[in-house]
């Protein structure tokens, strides 16, 4: 990828364009997906859309009974349980979806958490960090054999404005010293940008293209560990829960960039780029204000997503796609 990838290429859609819009008439018959959180918010959007279009929809669920129940009216869809922060589990449900997809077309990393209180999970992992990045990163390496195999596989991995808010703190990623929530979650979506542009560079001669996007300003289960006045206090919605502000999307709006990240004709023989607003962002300045919109030059780095990806195969054992 060059820096003169990484612009807008004039796409028919927009910050408001729905779900619906980006996936008229589109035929999906005989493609398959796995839409990690596929079950609520963006993600039971995604669901939804994939499969009124055709496709075949694995959802690894963190609670797959509630999982099952949201999805109980989606034809075509296969539930397996999965806990992204909890490594063997990822594992295990990457087995079961092997044993149900003879290929992967699609794979769509939706499930997220965001500014959750100090918690380390298995070796001493940050835990935004360890369910945001390493659990898809494992999860998608585990996979690619079956995106090998789907000739022309699309990767697209959610990540957010958030990622303004720091590059990889690579002296300290795990936070020994010093937690704060806000940095950890931009370290785990700058993460995801980098784990975008690494695996599309090692996925392409096998026609496995990758892309990051930013999926808007949406009020959607993700904040469910942040306090009521915490969102009143930022002007995300008012004391009575509505939310406010017209920069806002809705839930099928927020869907949009992912599906069309995935779909786009747009975006054959393109890859290792982030989105948003259903096309190519451009990069930002480095102190541009988060919602101007664009990506930072350190999240699409080379070299930075290079270094992240020999850091994530050490952490997590995961199999190199490359063999």
């Amino acid at each position: 990828m060059t820096s003169t990838d990484q612009q807008p290429l004039g796409s028919p859609f927009s910050a408001t364009s729905t779900a619906e819009e980006v996936m008229a008439g589109l035929d999906l018959s005989g493609t398959s997906a796995v839409v990690t959180g596929g079950y609520s918010g963006l993600g039971l959007e995604t669901t939804r859309a994939l499969t009124a279009a055709g496709a075949r929809v694995v959802v690894p669920a963190r609670r797959p009974d509630i999982a099952r129940a949201a999805l109980a009216d989606v034809e075509g869809c296969d539930v397996v349980p999965i806990d992204l922060a909890d490594l063997e589990s990822v594992r295990a449900a990457a087995a079961r979806i092997g044993d149900l997809l003879p290929r992967l077309d699609l794979f769509m990393a939706v499930a997220g958490v965001m500014a959750t209180p100090e918690r380390h999970v298995g070796p001493g992992w940050e835990s935004q960090l360890a369910a945001n990045h390493f659990g898809h990163f494992t999860l998608a390496c585990e996979l690619y054999p079956l995106l090998a195999a789907a000739d022309g596989a699309r990767v697209v991995i959610n990540s957010s404005a958030g990622h303004t808010l720091t590059d990889i703190r690579w002296h300290d990623p795990h936070f020994r010293t010093g937690y704060d929530k806000w940095l950890a979650y931009g370290q785990a979506k700058t993460a995801n940008s980098l784990f975008a542009v690494q695996f599309d560079a090692l996925g392409r001669n096998d026609g496995v293209r990758a892309f990051a996007l930013h999926p808007g300003k949406i009020i959607t289960g993700l904040q469910r560990e942040m306090t009521f006045q915490e969102q009143i206090e930022r002007g995300w919605v008012d004391a009575h829960g509505n939310v406010i502000g017209a920069d806002f999307k809705t839930p099928s709006q927020g869907a949009a960039t992912g599906l069309w990240a995935a779909t786009s004709p747009l975006l054959d023989n393109r890859g290792g780029l982030y989105l948003e607003d259903c096309d190519i962002a451009r990069v930002s300045a480095p102190e541009a204000p988060m919602d101007d919109g664009g990506v930072r030059e350190y999240a699409i780095d080379p070299d930075a997503a290079a270094r992240l990806w020999d850091l994530s195969i050490t952490a997590t054992g995961a199999t190199p796609i490359i063999r």
